[in-house]
């Protein structure tokens, strides 16, 4: 009698470097002879991929294994994954006697033997599981989006000091640009029309490889797959973006105008103290210069509003940054001392009630510039990838949104992974409607 093979249910927070991993680990354990479960309730092994950037990850994710734990089978067996398991493998196995494993993003290699041992299923396979740059090794599964995010490089050389991350995913490791071409053209093969080229510092890639080549030099590589139509870029470093890259962004018709710039604040002083170049006035000239190659470009920054010693004339002086950058999208996130980091033994931490108010004060400001921005496209037309199709209305996005983190288009017809055009005919905040022409 075959025993039948065990059945798996994966649950992913975090990032979207998070959800490449979790898509590849999915794809080894298919490789693996794994079944995948309809259900947590229903699996064999449940598994959560852990986030640990800031204090609310962490504690998201706590809830999430504790939830599953209280939810999956008695006999069925709990692994915890991701950043969490890579920074505190010791203290979760302490605190979480409800784990079966816990298995850091350094041990994947590990994870199929592993399973194997906890289930006790012994299935004959024909070739081993490797167990380096595991996931680098493996084919993704079939997407279930026509877009899809491919990681060029894990980790990061930078030293701000709110950050953990160097702490557990390394230094900045790129991949060899033949390994991210060939699963770029795996994804277009399986019907992706869109590409998310995304790591921790993307416009540093290339810089610890043996061979010579950069950022603009991957781009020329991969923007030739059949295919491809649209490659969007995940987070550029100010003081990384050269020239070159912008010119070859404006030039190339696959590398879409959508910049997403990893600024953070704009005050000097606070810029030199999380470790950062630059202050707001060197921003807006960047933004100038973008705008000057490519002057319908997209733009999109993140936040930290609270880092410890900011003023509310360093608040100030961030909203009037925001307001004369007029950037499409903004993010803003209430600064966390994250164990282990300079920032987090700085003086004048800032009370949660104050970055609060400071959050919601910047956030009004930019929803009415998003807002501005999006009722300006009434009357245009635009090329649209449709994503999804919710109670009959199909939801898609231009170049100017990006998947899962800024506003939609809602079209009147249309069914996922189609290309239309269409012209634009309401907004509503940050979303907008649009009628298919062609």
């Amino acid at each position: 009698m075959v025993t039948p093979a065990p059945t798996v249910w994966l649950t992913t927070l975090g990032c979207a470097k998070n959800e490449v991993d979790s898509e590849k680990l999915t794809a080894l354990l298919d490789e693996a002879g794994y079944q995948r479960a309809l259900s947590a309730e229903a699996a064999d092994v449940v598994m959560v991929n852990t986030c640990a950037f800031i204090e609310d990850a962490r504690r998201e994710s706590i809830d999430t294994i504790l939830g599953h734990a209280d939810a999956k089978r008695d006999d069925a067996k709990l692994v915890v994954l991701g950043c969490m398991a890579q920074r505190y493998e010791e203290e979760l196995i302490e605190a979480l006697p409800e784990a079966n494993a816990v298995i850091g993003l350094e041990r994947y290699g590990e994870l199929v033997g592993r399973l194997d041992t906890m289930t006790e299923w012994q299935p004959i396979r024909i070739r081993p599981v490797p167990s380096m740059d595991i996931l680098h090794q493996i084919a993704r599964p079939t997407p279930t989006t026509p877009y899809a995010y491919v990681k060029s490089a894990e980790g990061c050389d930078k030293s701000c000091t709110f950050c953990a991350i160097p702490s557990f995913r390394g230094k900045q490791r790129s991949r060899a640009p033949i390994s991210i071409r060939t699963e770029i053209e795996q994804l277009t093969a399986a019907g992706v029309g869109e590409v998310v080229l995304v790591a921790q510092d993307l416009a540093a890639y290339g810089r610890d490889l043996d061979s010579p080549g950069d950022i603009v030099d991957l781009l020329r590589f991969v923007t030739d797959v059949d295919g491809l139509r649209r490659l969007r870029l995940y987070y550029l470093y100010p003081r990384e973006i050269r020239p070159a890259l912008i010119e070859e962004m404006a030039s190339n018709p696959v590398i879409v105008d959508y910049f997403d710039l990893s600024l953070q604040h704009a005050t000097g002083r606070l810029l030199r103290a999380m470790r950062r170049p630059g202050d707001g006035s060197q921003y807006l000239d960047l933004i100038s210069d973008i705008r000057a190659a490519t002057p319908e470009a997209a733009t999109r920054s993140s936040f930290i509003v609270g880092f410890p010693g900011e003023t509310e004339a360093d608040v100030d002086e961030l909203a009037d940054f925001v307001r004369a950058a007029r950037l499409d999208w903004a993010g803003f996130f209430p600064y966390s001392a994250e164990e282990g980091t300079p920032a987090a033994e700085l003086p004048d931490q800032i009370d949660p009630d104050a970055k609060a108010e400071r959050l919601r004060h910047l956030h009004a400001i930019q929803e009415e510039i998003t807002a501005a921005s999006n009722a300006e496209r009434i009357g245009m037309t635009a090329e649209v990838l449709i994503d999804q199709v919710e109670d009959g209305v199909a939801v898609g996005r231009s170049y100017r949104q990006a998947p899962e983190i800024d506003g939609v288009i809602l079209l009147d017809s249309g069914k996922p992974g189609d290309w239309v055009t269409a012209e634009i005919t309401a907004a509503y905040g940050t979303d907008l409607e649009a009628t298919v022409v062609a």
